[in-house]
């Protein structure tokens, strides 16, 4: 966990703009999108110029320092440059064209801007010469990030550009050009947001070969195995977003511009264009129509616009010119969107189909030895702290929607909004940036902690001051406001208020939208205390040792030696309940209750042995081990070094961090506890709560020590389950993945890493299955980290690392973190889940288990801390309400509310989730529906109207071009005869395969029937309020409310 960035409190302010007139602005006159494309030529190739910037929101600078321009010795970089000189040279010429994607950078451009200028660069927008692509408010990695999180982003930019430029400012086509390999959960989110394509930048070498040498980068990408329309035309760009070799006109490149004066001794129009058409033959050879993309630009180009455009100019002038003698080549200006119209246009003329792809685009190789599987664990405190970030941010937001907090409190939300948006960026919670800026990254990601802190705070001061019924109670002096506070260091057991308080308040929130059960764990300093609940009721407690390798994390200020745990129980969905803490000079009350998971601790090595659960009992042994980083100059493939973005190990072999460890057991009613030390910086804490079920392992990490090579530290698994070669992943918390060990679907794997190679990135889960013993072994995580199963039977998952050298891709810096003058130490733990996966006989199959543990590790419960005040739990409870929930009822387990935050004065924006997939569970995995009509407390759903996901257009409205679909890739790999012949890769083309039917026999078994639940269309019912929901899907409202604010007061 983060320790070092939680030290950075800066105060952060946001303009907001006011609020417009309408929720979804319709387009002014205007000739934007489809309508404003040039016209292709018939008959003609037709090179579609794009001129684009990449402007990373921070990388080697931070981002303002990459906005204003400064820090030039790193970067000669400077955003607010390049959209002046980009609107200065669209004046000059109405055929030109550009594209902007980072939503963050323009809308810190829009607000420094004078009317005049902005009501230029808007008309640049409205007739299609300026085109927003992406949307989002920044390039989001596709690896590491979490699938709310990345629809919270791309709603917050869309919202921007809406708000701003209407429906002219609607992207229409994903512009994932830069991060490191591509989700299938991101093709189905692109889809959803009602965008008619998908143009990606990089793809594995040895998949980008065969695609260009069988003319099929563009395809179908299916983004879900369980919805309906998830597909997206996707196109994989020939030079992943650079100009070609030798036509980079910008004043950051060397390359010749194009010189057509005749008398010039320089002169080299007839030269440069051929050249530039030898480049563009070769693409026409991998495309399937007669419409090629072309980019023009790269990284922070266009500082300097002229340079670009006036040469773009004379290369389009004199390529055309050519058509007078023959020449079949046509350029243009153009986007994405006018690329995409034209293919489409072309393929339904001429009757072309696009190939079907149903996996993913992971691991990402660039060359045989830099597979790009290290930034899946790289900085692993950042990857932490933005899913901390994530966890409260749900909270902030549904506790401003559900108390009457008003406009002064919208910048204070936007704040934690923005540097949400900024974490999700494909260099920052990658870990792929420099240090400093990783820091300034936590700086603004803590601003938003401190400016939500005050939100929440005034919310639920709102909610639990209790107003006077009667009149003799109305002349008293009213109940003074309560102060909320949160301990963020409570990761390293680190809680000034609780270390110094005699007595105080734990309000513990629920964001699910179900009652939950959450243990709390708070560091004190005296070992006897009494806690309270809502009714007065003295709850059993624990007090459990900090262990020593806590305490001496540097940088740790705290006496605290002691843990103080209880269970806040059946925690009411989107609501609280209130504990009155104080010390106490008696015993702590206990009581004795057994609990259905069980471990067994081999005593001769202090390690972990056997897990009973679900009925389940299997050997397993969990252990720390090691890669050496290969170290390298990086002036060729194999001598690439183990770096920020890559991981490649030494060879195959990992090293014991230690043969056994020591151990200390300590049992209570509530948690037993094994604490575990490896060596000086490795220890553990294995835990079994009373009623949970599941085992979590603590671990600690760091400093790491230096060596001549870097290590990269695991944490493995190991069981008897024969998982024939096979393990699962999730894509980026939702659907599950299978993988196969040495195998790729779509092409032959040539395997010249074996390690790094079969690493996946683990946003939330990573399983193995044994179909003949019917046990299933699954392990959560807290953050994203790499994983795989490199041996039948075994998970193993990185944690930390640290390596001596850069990797050559940019950084330019080894990964090695320090904090406090120290290497870095980071925490975290996993949550083992084992049982059967096909006949299950319990309520709720495992995987629907796991979808609820991972659901409550997200958004779990979140603790707030207040002051007594010195009033007795009798006095506090008569002045305060100390427990509240904003929902009438709960909602069904499959269901979860995504999203519940204020949108524009009396609407709000309502998501709702199916949080299963529709073969986990016989029961509920089927539709549901859902009542929305007087479902929240504070306030009634006066009407609501269903929108795409980013809640930019009505969905009703939203109409997508429909690409004709042919055949599976890995059916067309398949009938590849060298490929059938190859043993290695039909066997495992057999695994993988199997998938396709393994889930609908998992069902089967499940439901013991011989049929399989197949997914239902939407109904309409006559209860306008009433939300059908399918497995996996997602709906996104806005509803227009009627506040009732007074129903969240307990009168007394």
């Amino acid at each position: 966990m983060l320790i070092r960035i939680f030290t950075y409190f800066l105060t952060f302010t946001t303009i907001c703009q006011a609020v417009p007139p309408n929720i979804i602005e319709k387009a002014e006159q205007s000739n934007c999108g489809y309508e404003s494309c040039h016209p292709i030529k018939e008959g003609f190739i037709n090179v579609h110029l794009v001129p684009h910037t990449h402007d990373d929101v921070g990388w080697l600078k931070t981002v303002d320092q990459y906005y204003y321009g400064s820090n030039s010795r790193i970067q000669m970089a400077g955003v607010q440059y390049i959209l002046d000189s980009v609107l200065d040279e669209l004046r000059k010429d109405p055929d030109r064209r550009f594209i902007y994607v980072e939503t963050s950078y323009l809308w810190k451009w829009w607000k420094q801007q004078h009317d005049i200028v902005k009501h230029q660069f808007k008309k640049y927008i409205l007739n299609g010469q300026l085109e927003i692509i992406g949307g989002g408010w920044s390039m989001n990695d596709e690896a590491t990030t979490h699938y709310q999180s990345i629809i919270d982003q791309f709603t917050w930019g869309l919202r921007r550009l809406n708000d701003t430029f209407g429906k002219c400012g609607r992207p229409k086509v994903g512009w994932q050009i830069d991060p490191f390999g591509h989700s299938r959960e991101m093709a189905s989110i692109f889809s959803q947001l009602g965008f008619d394509g998908l143009l990606l930048g990089r793809i594995d070498y040895q998949d980008k070969s065969l695609r260009f040498s069988t003319k099929t980068p563009e395809m179908i990408w299916q983004g879900s195995d369980n919805l309906n329309a998830s597909e997206i035309f996707t196109s994989v760009m020939f030079n992943t977003y650079s100009p070609p070799p030798g036509f980079c006109f910008d004043i950051l490149c060397s390359d010749d511009p194009i010189i057509d004066d005749k008398k010039s001794p320089d002169y080299n129009v007839d030269k440069r264009i051929a050249q530039f058409l030898e480049y563009v033959k070769n693409m026409t050879k991998v495309y399937a129509t007669n419409n090629v993309i072309v980019t023009m630009g790269e990284d922070f180009n266009y500082q300097d616009a002229h340079t670009w455009f006036k040469n773009i100019d004379k290369l389009i002038l004199y390529t055309n010119k050519l058509q007078d003698t023959g020449s079949k080549y046509n350029l243009l200006y153009s986007t994405p969107s006018c690329y995409l119209k034209a293919v489409y246009e072309e393929a339904r003329k001429d009757n072309i189909s696009f190939p079907v792809k149903t996996d993913d685009f992971f691991p990402y190789a660039s060359d045989p030895h830099a597979y790009w599987t290290g930034y899946f664990t790289s900085k692993p405190t950042i990857k932490r702290y933005e899913r901390l970030g994530n966890n409260f941010l749900q909270v902030c937001k549904q506790l401003y929607a559900l108390t009457d907090l008003g406009p002064e409190d919208w910048a204070d939300l936007n704040a934690m909004r923005e540097a949400m948006g900024v974490m999700q960026h494909h260099d920052a919670i990658t870990g792929t940036e420099k240090e400093h800026v990783a820091h300034d990254y936590a700086r603004l990601l803590s601003a938003g902690f401190d400016e939500c802190r005050f939100t929440t705070a005034t919310a639920l001061s709102k909610i639990v001051t209790k107003k006077q019924k009667s009149t003799k109670l109305l002349n008293r002096d009213p109940a003074p406001a309560i102060p909320f506070s949160t301990c963020l260091l409570a990761n390293i057991s680190q809680c000034e208020y609780t270390e110094n308080s005699n007595s105080f308040i734990v309000t513990v929130y629920n964001p699910l939208s179900r009652p939950v059960n959450h243990y709390v764990r708070l560091p004190v300093v005296e070992q006897h205390y009494k806690v309270s609940d809502p009714n007065g009721k003295d709850l059993p407690i624990q007090m459990v040792p900090i262990p020593d390798s806590i305490k001496k994390i540097p940088g740790r200020q705290s006496n605290a030696m002691y843990e103080i745990i209880f269970l806040a129980s059946d925690l009411p969905p989107l609501g609280f309940k209130s504990y009155y803490v104080m010390k106490s000079s008696g015993s702590n009350l206990n009581t004795q209750s057994e609990g259905d998971v069980n471990i067994e601790i081999d005593q001769n090595t202090g390690l972990i042995s056997k897990v009973t659960m679900n009925g389940k009992t299997i050997p397993l042994e969990q252990n720390f081990f090691y890669y050496r980083g290969t170290v390298g100059n990086n002036a060729r493939p194999e001598n690439r070094s183990s770096g920020a973005y890559i991981f490649r190990p030494n060879g195959t072999d990992i090293y014991k961090i230690s043969w056994k460890s020591s151990y200390q057991i300590f049992k209570g009613d509530l948690v037993s506890e094994v604490h575990q030390t490896f060596n000086d910086w490795v220890s553990q804490i294995i835990r079994i709560y009373n009623g949970e079920n599941f085992v979590e392992f603590d671990w600690v990490v760091g400093p790491i020590p230096t060596g001549e090579s870097g290590k990269e530290v695991i944490s493995l698994y190991t069981t008897n389950l024969k998982s024939e070669s096979t393990f699962y992943t999730d894509s980026n918390g939702r659907e599950l993945l299978k993988r196969v060990r040495n195998f790729r679907p779509t092409w032959k794997l040539s395997l010249t890493e074996p390690i790094s190679s079969n690493y996946y990135p683990v946003t939330s889960k990573i399983l193995i299955r044994d179909p003949n013993q019917d046990v299933e072994v699954a392990v959560l995580t807290d953050r994203a980290q790499g994983g795989s199963s490199l041996n039948d039977g075994e998970i193993e998952l990185m944690i930390h690392r640290n390596c001596l050298h850069d990797d050559g891709f940019g950084v330019d810096e080894p990964l090695y973190e320090k904090a406090f003058n120290a290497g870095l130490v980071a925490r975290g733990s996993h949550y083992l889940v084992v049982g059967p996966y096909l006949n299950n006989t319990g309520a709720k199959t495992l995987a629907a288990q796991e979808r609820d543990l991972a659901q409550r590790k997200l958004l779990a419960a979140w603790t707030f801390l207040s002051p007594t005040n010195g009033l007795s739990f009798a006095e506090y409870k008569a002045k305060y309400a100390m427990e509240y929930s904003g929902l009438t009822k709960s909602l069904p387990d499959n269901v979860q509310i995504l999203t519940l935050e204020p949108w524009y004065g009396m609407n709000f924006l309502l998501r709702l989730e199916h949080v299963l997939e529709r073969n986990e569970d016989p029961n509920l995995s089927k539709p549901v529906t859902v009542n929305l009509k007087g479902l929240f407390t504070p306030f009634q759903i006066v009407s609501l109207r269903e929108t795409t996901l980013g809640a930019n257009e009505w969905l009703n409205e939203n109409s997508r071009l429909k690409f004709k679909a042919g055949q599976k890739l890995e059916t067309m790999v398949r009938s590849n005869e060298t490929l059938r012949n190859d043993p290695l890769w039909y066997d495992g083309y057999r695994k993988w395969i199997r998938s396709q039917h393994e889930s609908n026999d998992i069902n089967l078994r499940r439901q013991n029937s011989n049929t399989i639940f197949k997914q239902q269309e939407n109904f309409a019912s006559n209860d306008e309020f009433s939300v059908t929901l399918d497995p996996m899907q997602i709906r996104t409202f806005i509803i227009d409310i009627q506040k009732n604010y007074e129903k969240y007061v307990l009168w007394e």
